[in-house]
């Protein structure tokens, strides 16, 4: 089976990051991947697009298309790229006016097959034909590892405790200020605390720091299934986090893990009973269904029963 994925193609490696690792897993498992990027921000830029997409069409055949974010997947459509499938990413849920306006007519006339990252996703979409799939963990790239080995590794000083917290503090849905502010109502009482801001690492580095750390913080307003939090578990790293996404589902009840309203009070004594908890948590146990080989069968399965239609 030959796919595919068309999605945004501003990010380094000309597609998104996330879109990657799931073809990659898809690769893993006898699907032949190949990817689109779109080239360009905002509802124009991604309309240009449409032109050069049909121009590749005309080369190049494909079983199934596969589109990452609703402008990627109108893009796609536009283009007569059938039978299509799109992945609604999460960021879909707090669009400006011009980009909801958009979604509206999109969720209004596409007939294809959508995957959701989460039940919330679902129900906000209010679209048919909608499949939920989370993202995917690779088990065998985020695994538990020595934790002073780990610590040595990204030159953690001894002793110390590390919150950390990954992504861009630039981006306003992650939320860093919540970060910040919780943290800064932790320091005041233990000066032997660091809130650690994991930002442009590569990828290979991070279950360093889920083993490294004391404690996962996610502070995000909205998500769709945020794979950091997967990854966090799968290291069985402590986790605080906003009620985002299918962030409480994949908790479940695992031990150690927290969920934190958006008040720094909160976030904050939810910190501190993360970092009282003191040990490792049993979250791998609880995501072993979200393996990214598992969830690379499960957009198979849907894949072929597309073309069967």
């Amino acid at each position: 089976m030959k796919v595919l994925f068309v999605s945004s193609g501003n990010c380094s490696g000309g597609a998104n990051p996330l879109a990657k690792i799931q073809g990659e897993s898809l690769k893993q498992n006898g699907i032949q991947v190949e990817y689109f990027g779109i080239i360009g921000k905002g509802i124009n830029g991604y309309l240009k697009n449409i032109p050069r997409l049909k121009k590749f069409l005309r080369n190049n055949h494909y079983d199934i298309f596969h589109a990452h974010f609703y402008l990627s997947g109108l893009v796609t459509w536009i283009a007569g790229a059938k039978p299509l499938v799109v992945s609604l990413m999460g960021s879909e849920v707090n669009l400006d006016l011009s980009f909801r306006i958009v979604f509206i007519i999109f969720r209004k006339f596409f007939r294809g097959r959508i995957i959701a990252k989460s039940e919330s996703l679902k129900k906000y979409s209010k679209m048919k034909k909608v499949e939920i799939i989370p993202n995917g963990v690779d088990l065998g790239k985020f695994k538990v590892i020595d934790r002073e080995l780990a610590r040595e590794r990204l030159g953690f000083v001894p002793g110390k405790k590390y919150i950390i917290w990954v992504s861009d503090p630039e981006r306003f849905e992650k939320n860093f200020k919540l970060a910040e502010a919780s943290y800064g109502l932790l320091e005041d009482g233990d000066r032997n605390l660091e809130l650690k801001v994991v930002k442009s690492v590569d990828h290979d580095l991070i279950p360093y720091y889920m083993n490294a750390a004391d404690v996962l913080l996610l502070t995000s307003l909205w998500e769709g299934s945020p794979n950091v939090i997967k990854e966090a578990m799968a290291c069985n790293c402590p986790i605080v986090a906003t009620d985002v996404g299918d962030v409480k589902e994949v908790f479940g009840n695992t031990e150690g893990c927290y969920i934190t309203s958006f008040n720094p009070k909160d976030a904050s004594e939810n910190l501190r009973r993360a970092l009282a908890f003191g040990k490792r948590t049993d979250g791998r146990e609880h995501i072993r269904h979200l393996d990214s080989d598992v969830i690379a069968r499960r957009i198979i399965d849907l894949y072929e029963e597309v073309l069967r239609v």
